[in-house]
């Protein structure tokens, strides 16, 4: 599904959040409110082959299954259920997403073992763009194993973008890197033209 349908979109709050995602913005609630965001380097992750994935968390990769949006309640709960400090996922963007999910917009990403939710990501898709949000794990390596897997699967999908917003150590592992204000635009410029399918 290309960007045109959510930057148009009859809804109005999906059509204000898609075109300021569109733009290259963010929201996040760091305690003050919901606001709109930028950062001068962008995260993104390598897609498919790209991606460096450790020996050892190799052989973790075939002990889980991954879901497309079979338990995105679950998923938002998950990326949740951190202290208030360590999560920027307030009562109201949690309802924001919640409506986003209905209208299409946000998908989440999901590692299950024996039967139940053990890690998932949530984001954006934007045309070939996937704007990575938060991330969970109950079950250890489980959310390693769904970005893995989400790149894995975004590269097969024909996607172009797996933006992670801000590095950390954790996905500096992967390969992760940074990428200026300029080129950033200009990546999700051609990603938002790609009318691809999650």
């Amino acid at each position: 599904m290309g960007a045109d349908t959510f930057l148009n979109h009859p809804d109005p709050l999906t059509r204000e959040v898609a075109r300021g995602y569109a733009g290259g913005s963010f929201l996040m609630d760091n305690g003050q409110g919901l606001q709109w965001y930028t950062v001068s380097a962008r995260a993104l992750v390598p897609l498919g082959s790209g991606l460096h994935v450790p020996r050892s968390l190799n052989r973790q990769i075939s002990r889980f299954q991954v879901a497309v949006d079979l338990d995105f309640e679950g998923v938002l709960a998950g990326c949740r259920d951190r202290p208030r400090d360590e999560t920027w996922i307030s009562d109201e963007l949690a309802g924001i997403y919640l409506h986003l999910h209905r209208t299409g917009l946000v998908h989440s990403f999901e590692t299950h073992q024996d039967g139940h939710l053990a890690g998932g990501v949530l984001g954006l898709v934007l045309g070939g763009a996937f704007i990575g949000e938060s991330m969970f794990h109950s079950v250890t390596h489980a959310s390693k194993v769904a970005l893995v897997q989400l790149s894995r699967h975004l590269s097969a999908q024909g996607f172009t973008l797996l933006d992670a917003q801000i590095q950390n150590p954790h996905l500096e592992r992967f390969g992760t890197y940074e990428v200026g204000g300029a080129a950033y635009r200009r990546l999700l410029k051609e990603a938002l033209g790609l009318g691809v399918s999650l």
